[in-house]
């Protein structure tokens, strides 16, 4: 993250401009540490440049996704009836559909660039985030400061947001944090398929899409975006593993 803030204090060359024929496909050197590609543009300048696209993506398709999933789940566990088989059934629908067919679709239907990778990946994993926080919420509704809000005389809607939420936020952040290596995962692929960004400007999976044909004659060119799409997700998912051992009492008891 903090390589994406600094991209342009950090990349020694700029990742569309700074492009010279005369020393395309060159192997990694002193001069270019990770090599360049076939138009003569630094490979690691464009890794650098290309961590703003993935985690930009990453981070606010699972906001989106966030926002949705506990907006339903958390109206669906509290006021339940019809509402809550209609919010279930509609999150059944969404878990039967895989998260990659899903967004090629709306891709397809939209077509390619940035925005509408925005707009497919933030309506794709919300589904997972609803039903936790439903389950949460229908343990939760029945605590007892929820009883106290209400004899209080609150709103339902302020019970919910301010006594039911922040009392049930610990999975609900856990599953956000795992979402969003999910989410640069399937922007990657976007991109890979020529669906995501597009060139010139930098994304690790347009980089992997446009080293295919070279992957044995110039293999620096994909091996270098693939390590980075591969530290960062591994990095989210052990982010989101500790988040889960630190905010879950029952793991933490067992641990102290």
């Amino acid at each position: 993250m903090l390589i994406a803030v600094f991209a342009p204090f950090l990349a020694p060359f700029h990742p569309v401009d700074d492009a010279d024929l005369m020393v395309s496909d060159e192997p990694p050197s002193m001069e270019y540490l990770f090599g360049t590609d076939n138009q003569g543009r630094d490979v690691l300048s464009r890794v650098i440049y290309g961590a703003r696209i993935s985690l930009s993506v990453g981070l606010i398709s699972q906001l989106f996704n966030t926002i949705i999933g506990v907006v339903l789940g958390l109206s669906a566990g509290f006021f339940g009836k019809w509402w809550d088989d209609l919010v279930m059934g509609l999150t059944n629908i969404m878990l039967s559909i895989p998260s990659l067919i899903f967004a090629l679709a709306v891709m397809a239907l939209m077509g390619p660039g940035l925005f509408n990778v925005f707009l497919a990946l933030g309506l794709t994993n919300w589904s997972y985030t609803c039903r936790i926080t439903r389950s949460q919420t229908l343990t939760a509704r029945n605590q007892d400061y929820v009883k106290a809000a209400t004899a209080l005389g609150y709103s339902k809607i302020r019970i919910m947001f301010t006594q039911v939420l922040p009392n049930i936020a610990g999975p609900i952040l856990v599953i956000a944090t795992l979402g969003v290596a999910g989410a640069i995962l399937l922007e990657a692929s976007l991109s890979f398929l020529g669906l995501g960004v597009q060139p010139p400007t930098p994304s690790w999976g347009g980089m992997l899409s446009a080293a295919r044909e070279q992957l044995f004659t110039a293999p620096w060119i994909s091996i270098f975006p693939g390590v980075a799409i591969f530290i960062t997700v591994l990095g989210l998912n052990l982010l989101g593993d500790g988040l889960r051992d630190i905010l879950d009492p029952h793991t933490s008891t067992q641990r102290g």
